[in-house]
């Protein structure tokens, strides 16, 4: 498992004092308040001391006390920053999208294997599983008639498959 996820990118400066405008990779604002620092590498050897974060829109203006110049806010910009898993709590049953990333998906009653996810996407209603075997591309909705269990310990996601999911033409 990774350590430090990705929880947004810096998209551009703010102001003159070396707030940056944060588009958010992460569920909501509250989620990024929990830390106190965060990085710009994913391996936590570049830290930044978060001093601020308050909503934009569909954004984040954070300020972090490295930064405290549009100079050198412009030189971050584009940059994605990193969160260490250990500072922050996610709610009971949630799973970060890195851990579910390279999970095997089985039938919950049989044990058939369906393929390995290799993306989470999302359109509005729901996120959706992109699994793939063989080169070849299956979506699962991440609702609860389907998912039965995701255990990223042990990299797997038990389903009960609908009718026609992965049925051939």
């Amino acid at each position: 498992m990774k350590q430090y996820l990705e929880v947004g990118k810096l998209i551009n400066t703010h102001g003159l004092k070396g707030e940056m405008k944060l588009e958010l990779w992460c569920d909501d604002i509250d989620y990024i308040k929990q830390f106190k620092t965060l990085y710009l590498d994913e391996n936590g050897k570049e830290p930044l001391t978060l001093i601020g974060v308050r909503p934009q829109k569909n954004h984040a203006i954070i300020k972090f006390a490295e930064i405290a110049s549009i100079n050198e806010a412009e030189a971050c910009k584009g940059k994605v920053l990193y969160g260490n898993r250990d500072d922050a709590v996610i709610d009971e049953g949630a799973n970060y999208i890195q851990d579910i990333i390279g999970c095997y998906v089985v039938n919950a009653e049989t044990e058939e294997e369906y393929g390995k996810v290799v993306d989470v996407l999302n359109y509005g209603a729901s996120d959706i599983l992109d699994i793939e075997s063989w080169g070849k591309h299956s979506y699962i909705p991440m609702i609860p008639d389907i998912i039965k269990e995701i255990n990223t310990e042990y990299q797997v996601i038990r389903i009960l498959p609908m009718k026609g999911l992965f049925d051939e033409d």
